[in-house]
């Protein structure tokens, strides 16, 4: 959408409405939102650290004086890029699905601390994981903060006068995947349901269930769409990004029937349709989630997706649109 520039920072996409994002949306550089009428307010994520957040923060009360105190959150999902900076709102109401609450139980920042400091011992797939996205952030000081406040499948809220729906429409990219639908203001904040020019990752599935929540979204009178990661966007955004789930799993799909490794699947499919499209080497993991739902037996670890990714990338595979200047290939 050309009306609204992919830089950093507060984007007014309506009356009361804005976005915070976080270029180049590649590993970790997440978007959140803010909802605000009058004295009340409604903040949509957090980021991947507190110096991060708290930027983030400042320049929203900047703003909005009233957002000095941010009385509800809701973390669209439970990935560490949208709910480590918790701790700096833990005075708010913390909203989740309860999918999304005990995932981030499961998946505390002390665990991706461990790999960060560990990643010489854990291998390749943690060395890739730190030269990515862990070098980026400091997670030293984030502590865990839990949800005070779950749903199950939908949750209405008012912030002032604006009619605010919370959907469940997980499993797809985590377990409890939430969209946070303005109706009136026909705004959707998709948290990671949307990636606008990067490839998504499949941490859960199944896709077909990702596909429906994409015509949820297309099945409501909505104009814009501020996705998880990647400049705002629109229904044909969300088009463009099922179009790439459709593909990728007939692609696969031919593969697994063939008997090829989810590995040399993902090798083979061609990502000519998406090149200009960061990250690319996540089709290795989606591939290996599609191949899951098919009835694949031996499941790799998290840390084997990643060994794999690196692989890709050495492979000179990764025709992601930009280098990952993180990346040293040793």
């Amino acid at each position: 959408m050309a009306k609204w520039q992919f830089t950093k920072g507060l984007h007014d996409v309506g009356d009361g409405c804005l976005a915070y994002l976080q270029p180049d949306g590649g590993w970790g550089w997440s978007n959140a939102g803010l909802v605000v009428d009058g004295e009340e307010n409604l903040l949509i994520d957090t980021l991947f650290d507190l110096k991060l957040t708290q930027e983030m923060l400042d320049t929203m009360r900047n703003k909005f004086p009233s957002a000095l105190r941010i009385k509800t959150l809701v973390n669209t999902h439970a990935n560490g890029d949208h709910t480590f900076g918790n701790q700096l709102v833990a005075d708010a109401e913390i909203i989740t699905t309860e999918q999304t609450a005990a995932e981030m139980l499961e998946r505390p920042p002390e665990l991706i601390k461990r790999l960060k400091a560990n990643r010489a011992e854990l291998g390749e797939g943690a060395r890739f994981l730190y030269d990515m996205m862990a070098k980026n952030f400091d997670w030293d000081e984030v502590v865990y903060t839990a949800p005070t406040r779950t749903f199950s499948e939908r949750l209405d809220l008012k912030v002032g006068d604006k009619e605010v729906q919370l959907i469940y429409a997980g499993p797809a990219h985590t377990k409890g995947d939430t969209l946070v639908y303005l109706p009136r203001d026909k705004i959707v904040f998709a948290g990671d349901l949307l990636f606008v020019g990067g490839h998504p990752v499949i941490w859960a599935g199944p896709v077909t269930n990702w596909m429906r929540a994409c015509d949820t979204i297309l099945g409501w009178d909505v104009d814009i769409v501020i996705p998880g990661h990647g400049p705002i966007s629109d229904k044909a955004g969300v088009r463009h990004f099922k179009s790439y789930l459709e593909y990728i799993n007939g692609e696969a799909r031919k593969r697994y029937d063939a008997g090829l490794s989810y590995y040399d699947a993902s090798t083979e499919i061609s990502l000519d349709p998406y090149m200009d499209w960061i990250d690319s080497e996540r089709i290795v993991i989606n591939v290996a989630s599609l191949y899951r739902e098919y009835g694949m037996k031996e499941q790799p670890t998290v840390l084997d997706l990643w060994a794999d990714m690196s692989r890709f990338h050495k492979a000179g595979l990764c025709n992601c649109g930009r280098m990952h200047t993180g990346f040293k290939a040793n």
